[in-house]
């Protein structure tokens, strides 16, 4: 059997980390199955889905290095949903529903305060011919519901929350097309699910009882469900998903300077049994991926655990990875001397300027002046090359007596006008020796 997924977010806003996390474990199990990982754009909400959105989804996919293998939009299968809603309809599987939101609300409210689950008493299956044209001649138009049978019980093993029941008669109903005629995320997704002959759903656990339902449509469509797993859904570090992070988009940690890997190899282990690593590949994480791994705890994302891994990560790159994000000048010899000091690889650009010039003079007490003049005097005559750094700092400790801090400092200072960066065995021959003279000097 050829695996094969969909990631199906509506194009009404930005991808963000909740949703990337479910994109990263369906890529991650086609992958490592050699299937296919589909892309479907469900845009029903036409008043809501813009273009701009879908192409900022896509845009994030590329991004990330996880480019779909085809795209759908629902917005280009109306016709085959009419189609199969036809066929429920004559097999009586679907019936009309007249009651106004307001109505049910009422009915829902009355139910809760009686201690009642707030389930659809299926009213509208018993309107008479006469009640349905009075309701028309009030303007009314009909919503659309999906009958389920309450003659059998809904179970499915899931990968993530295993053996899972449900008794249909506690269950509502559920409306799958609006007065207008619109549709609802239920019936659409299955019959897309056939049609795709998607054999894996990964979703989060919050369509737990979508899922229930839906299991007796593919049923009533003729086509066996898929298999499913339900994730524990994304929390923030303090608990709930705060509005700011559930709402930012993927697009903000890239202006950030996250790379991708790291959002990947954070997004792809948080909430399962498996240690979160830096890694520079995906492919490490999509070897070991596994659905049996995965808790029922909620998954916690924290920024600064992001950051962290990133800077981790960073500090792994190899000069060819990012030879083409670096500024003109840097070669391999100074990327691995600035590579250390680096956070996020846009830093870079910061650090080289160090070495370029021009840099803020220190401030420099009168013994320190007087040090690092005689360090210019010392540097001219020596030598200049790879172990320059050692060979200056060891002259000066012999003719000053100066050692430890108060030897390297105030010399980093001249040389920087920082107190803290990269080796300076590495730094200084990168500044060379007119700079290097220069600066010194210049205190």
């Amino acid at each position: 059997m050829t695996i094969i997924t969909r990631f199906a977010p509506s194009p009404t806003g930005q991808l963000h980390v909740g949703n990337l996390r479910t994109a990263i474990h369906n890529w991650m199990w086609t992958r490592r199955n050699g299937g296919t990982f589909l892309l479907r754009l469900d845009d029903t909400d036409t008043q809501r889905s813009r273009e701009e959105y879908a192409q900022g989804i896509r845009d994030d996919l590329d991004w990330l290095g996880m480019t779909p293998d085809d795209e759908v939009k629902q917005s280009d299968r109306f016709a085959l949903y009419e189609q199969r809603f036809e066929e429920l309809r004559a097999a009586g599987r679907v019936y009309p529903c007249y009651e106004t939101a307001q109505e049910l609300d009422l009915r829902r409210k009355v139910l809760l305060g009686r201690g009642l689950p707030p389930v659809y008493d299926r009213a509208a299956l018993n309107l008479t011919a006469d009640e349905i044209a009075a309701y028309e001649a009030e303007g009314r138009t009909p919503h659309w519901r999906f009958k389920l049978d309450h003659d059998v019980m809904i179970e499915w093993d899931d990968m993530v929350r295993g053996a899972q029941h449900f008794d249909p008669k506690l269950l509502s109903d559920p409306v799958i097309r609006r007065e207008d005629g619109s549709w609802l995320y239920m019936l659409p997704s299955v019959i897309d699910d056939i049609d795709m002959a998607i054999t894996h759903v990964v979703r989060g656990e919050d369509h737990v009882s979508n899922t229930a339902a839906q299991i007796q449509m593919f049923t009533a469509l003729g086509a066996q469900p898929p298999t499913f797993a339900h994730e524990a859904l994304l929390v923030g570090s303090e608990g709930k998903l705060s509005k700011r992070l559930g709402s930012l988009g993927i697009s903000a940690f890239r202006e950030q300077g996250i790379e991708a890997i790291s959002l990947i190899a954070l997004l792809a282990r948080i909430g399962t049994s498996d240690p979160v690593i830096p890694v520079t590949d995906a492919e490490p994480l999509i070897e070991s991926f596994d659905f049996a791994h995965f808790g029922r705890a909620p998954a916690r994302f924290d920024e600064q655990e992001l950051a962290l891994l990133n800077q981790k990560i960073v500090h792994m790159l190899d000069y060819d990875t990012v030879l083409t994000h670096l500024p003109e000048g840097i070669d391999e010899a100074a990327w691995l001397a600035l590579r250390p000091n680096l956070e996020k690889l846009s830093d870079v650009g910061n650090w080289w300027r160090i070495v370029t010039g021009p840099i803020e003079p220190a401030e420099l007490d009168d013994d320190d002046r007087n040090f690092v003049a005689s360090a210019a005097e010392t540097l001219a005559g020596l030598p200049f090359g790879e172990g320059i750094w050692r060979a200056l700092t060891d002259a000066l400790k012999q003719s000053s007596g100066r050692k430890g801090k108060a030897l390297f400092l105030p010399l980093r200072r001249a040389l920087t006008g920082l107190d803290h960066g990269p080796d300076m065995n590495a730094l200084l021959p990168l500044i060379g020796r007119e700079q290097a003279l220069t600066r010194l000097k210049s205190h």
